[in-house]
């Protein structure tokens, strides 16, 4: 049988559904990536981490199922760059809300959104809370790779001094693994604010003071990172150590429960 919930039919969800199937959401985003990257960079790594995730996770003995993508979500960091398609924040919390509202006529009750976009998380650390006091789900979001300033032991790459968040190393050989026919090297280029390291509390990556940005504040590019390394046999050693840390975290969830709600709808 598929694995696809958008695959079953309608009277097949509420026979094979359980509360306690994992249903897992991919979301990324349709957003500027600098001139070497598509636009559906988030996009397609999040659906491909749940693509690997969800058989392993099976194998297991999780009772995992994938959710169609949603691609366009909340990108507004670029929305001064030509092709990038954004939701406004109370927008995408909506979509999030009547999505949650529809899964509440299966018997599912477990909810984890792959994110694929660091613009997102905040959006959906609030919707997850709305999602568990509104309809009682148990709502969960995790990276779907991880590659925000993700750095290698390799001294002969280039140091994007932690700041490789957006078109840098990682995410471009992650790229270059799953579709490298989307990819331009001949355009890879660096940019790294390394005038960042003037600052102890402020700054990306669990630096305990945010700030608003817009991805053009730091060069007409619009990419953070350094992209000139980026191989994809580094992207294959990147997507599978994710899928590795990514099914102890679903093992986790399937495992975590917390008490029966009365739901808000």
């Amino acid at each position: 049988m598929t694995t696809r919930f958008h695959e079953l039919t309608g009277p097949q969800t509420a026979t094979v559904l359980t509360p306690a199937s994992v249903l897992l959401v991919p979301i990324g985003a349709i957003e500027h990536h600098g001139p070497h990257l598509p636009l559906v960079t988030d996009a397609l790594m999040a659906e491909a981490a749940v693509e690997a995730l969800v058989p392993r996770a099976r194998e297991a003995g999780i009772d995992a199922w994938q959710l169609p993508t949603l691609q366009i979500a909340k990108s507004d960091e670029h929305c001064w760059a030509p092709g990038t398609l954004w939701l406004s924040g109370e927008t995408l919390m909506d979509v999030l809300v009547e999505i949650g509202r529809s899964i509440t006529t299966t018997p599912a009750r477990k909810v984890v959104f792959v994110n694929g976009h660091g613009g997102n998380v905040a959006l959906l650390q609030v919707a997850n809370r709305e999602l568990r006091r509104r309809f009682g789900l148990q709502t969960f979001s995790m990276p779907a790779l991880g590659t925000a300033g993700r750095t290698s032991d390799d001294p002969t790459l280039p140091d994007e001094h932690g700041l490789g968040i957006h078109g840098g190393w990682a995410e471009t050989s992650i790229v270059m693994h799953l579709r490298p026919d989307l990819v331009h090297p001949e355009l890879f280029a660096r940019n790294v604010p390394e005038w960042f390291d003037d600052y102890e509390m402020l700054g990306f990556n669990g630096k305990p003071v945010s700030f608003g940005w817009l991805s053009d504040d730091f060069g007409p590019a619009g990419i953070i990172g350094d992209p000139t390394a980026a191989t994809a046999a580094a992207g294959k050693a990147l997507f599978d150590e994710a899928i590795e840390r990514g099914l102890v975290a679903l093992g986790e969830i399937d495992r975590f429960t917390l008490p029966e709600r009365t739901t808000l709808i």
